[in-house]
């Protein structure tokens, strides 16, 4: 039986990147390759929004993912599993940054103003620039498909003794667990892109798989749910009011116990709460579920350029910016997944949609 709530959570999620990535694109907090700031108010109140969310959003999807790797791997060999994961990851973080996503490359390029402040740049190393520049958003199922070949390696290691061994798993461990998800956020962060957080993630996609694809343990989490939403909004209350105008996305704040505890609360809040009130499906949930990787994929092209071609150059005003950009998401997200998906080998290369025979 499909799990609806986590197809829910997956498309509900990147929605809230949307949103998400329009407040980043022009925040006050100083964070750098965007637009930034664009009012004239003193305090922008609303990035709060950003603070609410950065925490877990990303960490969510990751432990999701790992369930959905335990049940995928239920149904097919390891040779299809790698082989889906292959196609569906890795080819439009690579092949696709060649046939589509340099575009995103420029637009991230230009606004960070490297080839104006180098403008001596040969054009093939500005190209080849583009096309690194092109990832993007494509960070996530990059690391997602090394995750799943780490897993492979993992399951012939413990051969499921340590997964049958979580499915007893009950609500004292699960908020011990606290303390392991701030140690694994300590390590393997890479400076300057400061979104690989790897040994946050790749440890969250384990739990996911081990612990959370058991249905005993989402029903320790379905019947503590309030309780455990009453503890995220605490802690996400504290945090959003003490680190508020502080750079949330690096250290010291990303890495402190606050952030990491908030992170870690929300993710259980949100899993237990999906599964006990949103494991439903219909009509607008499943078109949402189809269509919310190739959100994904492409929203930031509409939002980040709204914000060079338009924001930056004040050709609108900053309300206009910020409604121009939230509806630029959306219409390129919905719309090029509409025509890309439907052409022959772009659908592959960029959104790694197996060829029809």
């Amino acid at each position: 039986m499909r799990k609806h709530y986590l197809d829910n959570i997956r498309w509900a999620t990147v929605v809230l990147v949307v949103f998400y990535h329009v407040f980043y694109m022009y925040n006050a907090e100083g964070i750098v390759g965007v637009v930034g700031k664009i009012t004239n108010l003193d305090v922008q109140y609303y990035d709060v929004y950003q603070y609410i969310v950065y925490p877990w959003f990303m960490a969510l999807l990751f432990l999701v993912s790992g369930v959905s790797a335990r049940y995928s791997l239920d149904t097919s060999t390891t040779g299809e599993f790698l082989r889906s994961r292959t196609r569906k990851l890795l080819v439009p973080c690579t092949v696709g940054l060649f046939c589509f996503q340099f575009l995103q490359g420029y637009v991230n390029v230009a606004l960070g103003g490297l080839f104006e402040r180098i403008p001596e740049i040969p054009l093939p190393a500005k190209l080849l620039i583009c096309v690194i520049s092109g990832i993007g958003v494509l960070w996530y199922i990059q690391l997602l498909w090394v995750f799943s070949l780490l897993l492979i390696l993992v399951r012939k290691v413990e051969n499921d003794r340590l997964w049958h061994l979580c499915g007893g798993v009950k609500l004292p461990v699960l908020l011990a667990l606290t303390v392991p998800v701030w140690a694994a956020a300590q390590i393997l962060n890479t400076p300057i892109i400061l979104v690989y957080r790897i040994g946050l993630y790749f440890f969250v996609f384990l739990l996911g798989y081990f612990v959370f694809s058991h249905d005993e343990v989402i029903k320790v989490l379905k019947r503590w749910f309030f309780p455990l939403l009453g503890i995220a909004v605490v802690l996400g209350t504290v945090f959003c009011v003490r680190c508020f105008g502080q750079n949330y996305a690096d250290a010291p704040v990303n890495r402190s116990i606050l952030f990491t505890s908030y992170a870690w609360f929300a993710c259980l809040a949100i899993l237990g709460g999906a599964a006990r009130f949103g494991n439903v499906s219909n009509r607008f949930a499943e078109w949402m579920r189809t269509r919310s990787f190739g959100l994904y994929v492409f929203h930031y092209l509409g939002i980040s350029a709204v914000g060079l071609f338009l924001a930056k150059p004040g050709l609108v005003s900053a309300p206009a910016a910020y409604l121009l950009s939230l509806a630029a998401g959306f219409g390129f997200g919905y719309g090029l997944n509409a025509v890309i998906s439907r052409l022959p080998f772009l659908r592959w290369a960029v959104l790694g949609i197996q060829s029809k025979k």
